[in-house]
């Protein structure tokens, strides 16, 4: 079980990762010709083999973004935080979050389940871990690019 936890999370951060980078693997909606978008729901649904949909902008470049991300259930993240503010609002699922200053250390018991329609704001510098627990999940991050995500070390039982 300790072999797959390490597994899992590995492979979680290497998405968190793909997914805070240019998202070459995702598909980005582009405007008309004069400027407007106008997406529908199966505009916003990951292509095969890609977790997110660029809708507006870059978060790896400078300016407003907007990207829809889906994560499989099973799946999440570790602590970290990034330098810029963050808006978000979870579209399906429920995702479980743990945010503040007692997400410095990674505890299961911590988080709170956000169930779809919500809202989070994460402040810039904020502390913060999230997961896919008992579902697929889908949120609609902005903010302003660019976005740089710092990762908090920890060891495999938690522990900074």
């Amino acid at each position: 079980m300790r072999y797959f936890n390490r597994l899992r999370w590995g492979v979680v951060a290497g998405l968190l990762v793909s997914v805070m980078a240019p998202l070459t693997s995702g598909q980005t909606i582009t405007p008309d010709a004069e400027g407007f978008i106008t997406a529908q729901p199966e505009d916003l649904v990951p292509p095969d083999g890609s977790r997110a949909v660029r809708i507006v902008g870059d978060p790896s470049q400078p300016g407003r973004y907007v990207m829809r991300i889906t994560f499989a259930q099973d799946t999440g993240t570790r602590p970290h935080f990034h330098d810029q503010d963050r808006y978000i609002t979870v579209i399906a699922g429920t995702w479980w979050v743990a945010r503040g200053s007692e997400a410095a250390t990674y505890d299961v018991e911590n988080m709170t389940p956000i169930k779809a329609g919500s809202f989070l704001y994460q402040p810039a510098n904020g502390i913060h871990y999230d997961e896919a627990r008992d579902e697929p999940v889908t949120v609609q991050i902005s903010g302003m690019g660019p976005l740089t995500t710092m990762r908090i070390d920890q060891d495999e039982s938690g522990r900074r």
